[in-house]
């Protein structure tokens, strides 16, 4: 069973907001911080663990115990300050993964420096981040342009002893299979009637959007 995984949110805008709501419907312990009493009231009915912070120093961060969470997420791109500050004092407090909302390059090059992970504000970015740290599953993405990704991952339960033309990942979505390793071999020529076996490594491309929605496929079988 795979290890349920914690995660600090700092700062319920929209961009934080969202994140939480997503890991919370996946099952994800989280801890949120914020300033703001009533924005910390209304996330309580997903989570009991939601703190009011006037500061973001090394001691107060310490007292909340987010420095035992997985990972912390800085929600508070519009203040670039504050969020460099937060990111410096995670980071030195030992929090595992530190990622930032950024609202510009250069506040992502600084942050990049400290040791933070960056994404940029978008509320739909917030959801693709929540699938990101929940769906471990799919081994790594790699974007080739803006409509061709790759990913790889191993076969689940769900597809062993099955064909490739059984499981029709192209028609469900819209992937294609360019190449499976199996048992230390890689096969480039992929037929329809190659039967999957356990631990196979299979090689797609596609959208981002497909395998998105693969990687919550995919999710969903190891529950």
């Amino acid at each position: 069973m795979k290890k349920k995984l914690s995660y600090g949110i700092i700062g319920l805008g929209r961009f934080g907001t969202s994140l939480a709501y997503e890991l919370s419907s996946m099952g994800a312990e989280i801890l949120v911080l914020d300033k703001d009493e009533e924005k910390i009231q209304s996330i309580r009915e997903i989570t009991e663990h939601s703190l009011i912070v006037k500061s973001l120093d090394k001691k107060t961060l310490l007292e909340t115990g987010i420095q035992n969470c997985d990972a912390a997420i800085i929600c508070i791109g519009e203040e670039a300050d504050t969020s460099i500050l937060a990111a410096m004092n995670l980071i030195n407090i030992g929090v595992p993964r530190v990622i930032a909302k950024v609202t510009s390059l250069e506040h992502g090059e600084v942050l990049e420096y400290l040791g933070a992970e960056v994404v940029y504000p978008e509320r739909d970015m917030a959801i693709r981040l929540a699938n990101r740290l929940e769906a471990s599953t799919v081994i790594d993405i790699v974007k080739l342009s803006e409509k061709i990704n790759f990913t790889k991952f191993i076969a689940p339960k769900a597809y062993i002893n099955k064909t490739v033309l059984d499981i029709n990942v192209r028609k469900q979505f819209g992937l294609n299979i360019i190449a499976i390793e199996s048992n230390g071999t890689v096969i480039n020529s992929i037929t329809p009637d190659y039967q999957i076996k356990e631990n196979d490594l299979i090689f797609l491309t596609g959208s981002k959007k497909g395998l998105m929605k693969l990687s919550l496929w995919l999710e969903k079988q190891e529950k």
